[in-house]
């Protein structure tokens, strides 16, 4: 009877000597920072502590997971380990390693699925074909924005306002905070005249002219200014208008 107390009492205190994430003072609880700030805010390292969800006995889950990471290198060493190699790492068991194993992997796939999945616009004629239908049979003006990256792959369509019959109001600030959020490095302007007619305004220009200017200031460039009409459309660019 005594030896089965003992070894209950054991186990026990072995279960108490785990750290796990709620341990931690709420500051540095991973978990509740995404909440607070969101998954971008967080390092790679309160990621992977999420994943594991506890540690091992003295050992925090973040700690754990900083091990890991300095162990491995970077996140494509850490997947090509697999789980065999993982498991070799001190307090990584085959659930932990599994589970970072197949959350790399579903990262992995999605980067390739997006990779396949961004159309890449180098011309005026590219970025119209993506827009005509968008916005030519619009009532009133919209202004959208294509959000490239660096190699011009579209990382996202936004529609930024809708306006009147004959304008639609935007800020510099709306459009390069829509810009950063996405993480763009360019980005094209777009927007219809229900008029059916594409040629741009002067506000058109002015407005152009403040977008380019505020994005240098950003390190965001600005690539072009597509009006869109009913059977066509203008670029800024091409036609010299800044």
């Amino acid at each position: 009877m005594r030896r089965r107390l003992a070894a209950k009492t054991s186990a026990e205190e072995g279960r108490g000597g785990v750290m796990r994430l709620k341990d931690l003072p709420p500051e540095e609880r991973p978990r509740e920072r995404l909440l607070e700030v969101g998954p971008e805010k967080l390092s790679t390292a309160e990621l992977i502590a999420i994943l594991l969800g506890s540690g091992i006995r003295g050992r925090s889950a973040l700690h754990l997971a900083q091990e890991i990471l300095a162990q491995s290198g970077s996140l494509r060493k850490l997947l090509d380990q697999g789980v065999a190699g993982l498991e070799r790492i001190p307090g990584v068991k085959r659930a932990k390693a599994v589970q970072l194993v197949a959350a790399l992997e579903l990262g992995r796939r999605l980067w390739r699925e997006m990779r396949e999945a961004r159309p890449v616009v180098t011309s005026a004629a590219e970025a119209a074909a993506l827009l005509l239908e968008e916005l030519r049979h619009r009532p009133v003006e919209h202004f959208v924005v294509l959000v490239l990256d660096t190699r011009h792959h579209v990382l996202d369509l936004v529609h930024l306002a809708v306006g009147t019959a004959d304008e639609a109001l935007v800020s510099p600030r709306e459009v390069f905070a829509e810009v950063l959020r996405r993480r763009g490095r360019k980005v094209i302007l777009a927007h219809n005249h229900p008029s059916g007619d594409p040629t741009p305004s002067a506000e058109d220009v002015l407005l152009t002219r403040r977008l380019v200017e505020a994005g240098k200031l950003l390190d965001v460039e600005v690539v072009d200014h597509i009006v869109v009409g009913a059977d066509g459309y203008v670029s800024l660019r091409e036609s010299g208008r800044w």
